[in-house]
């Protein structure tokens, strides 16, 4: 198979990159290989990658590394494949890839491809999760955090736990499907996968390959009744003690008047007034062990 392993280098949790070309030198001696230097990297990469008619492209690293590389490859015939390399790794446990390196790399040689779906916001990707709310101000927030302090898992929990106490829900209006609804929730996720990472799921019951994303709405419930639920998420309850709400659909129109705070899984974006969410069945290959 002609295949690129397209690598963040700082992703990994300090992880040596020179570690990772020896194990793909490895186990995929013919692969090429090249070391991410930026945002939007990745996709210039893959883009050229899908030019060049490799059958395959895999990301090494996180779940932003991921997304920029799948945005090359969306209705084309060159595989997205993936070597977890992130904190959480959503994407790569939806795909139930090892998470260490050497197991991963190993797996991709036994992969078949399977044709997955992606969901879109605003025309932007997103292949597991987009949302408003919450979590997209605590995805905001660390994006913020991390341009003066340390990045790592806890900061995450001390921005986690401080919007927990101080978000203020916002008003807003969802159209999909005939129907409409005015809602004020602690978030809206979109999920076409099942987890943010970490394997807490938000949404159990969704799937890759079914053609519909799963709208599940955290219900501004009382914080004692939220902290209760929260062990649910880590199992396949899709109830979570009922202060989740779950529709399947496939197109949405959110608005809400001024700024919107939203996510791609996992990287906060901003925009003005509406944001427009659907799922594109069947446009990505992916290499799943």
């Amino acid at each position: 198979m002609k295949i690129l392993f397209i690598i963040n280098p700082k992703s990994g949790k300090g992880r040596d990159p020179q570690d990772t070309v020896n194990c793909i030198k490895l186990n995929f001696p013919q692969a090429a290989w090249a070391l991410t230097t930026g945002p939007r990297h990745a996709t210039e990469l893959a883009a050229k990658a899908v030019s060049q008619q490799y059958e395959a492209v895999v990301a090494v690293g996180g779940d932003g590394t991921i997304n920029e590389t799948a945005q090359a490859l969306v209705n084309t015939p060159t595989a997205l494949g993936v070597v977890p390399g992130g904190s959480g790794n959503g994407f790569a446990r939806e795909l139930r890839m090892p998470l260490h390196l050497q197991e991963a790399v190993f797996c991709l040689q036994k992969a078949k491809t399977v044709r997955c779906d992606v969901g879109q916001a605003n025309g932007e990707l997103f292949l597991n999760l987009a949302g408003v709310g919450i979590e997209a101000q605590i995805a905001y927030d660390f994006m913020q955090y991390g341009k003066t302090g340390k990045r790592g898992m806890w900061p995450y929990f001390k921005l986690g736990a401080k919007d927990a106490f101080t978000y203020q829900p916002q008003e807003m209006q969802l159209e999909y499907d005939g129907r409409q609804e005015t809602l004020r929730p602690l978030s809206v996720t979109f999920a076409n996968g099942t987890q943010y990472g970490s394997n807490f799921k938000i949404a159990p019951q969704a799937s890759l390959t079914d053609g519909w994303l799963e709208k599940v709405v955290i219900k501004n419930v009382h914080k004692l009744k939220l902290l209760a639920a929260a062990p649910t998420f880590f199992t396949d309850d899709s109830t979570h003690l009922g202060v989740t709400d779950t529709t399947r659909v496939k197109h949405v129109l959110l608005r809400q008047p001024g700024e919107i705070i939203y996510h791609l899984d996992g990287e906060p974006k901003k925009t003005q007034d509406q944001l427009e969410i659907k799922i594109l069945p069947a446009a990505l290959n992916v290499l799943i062990p």
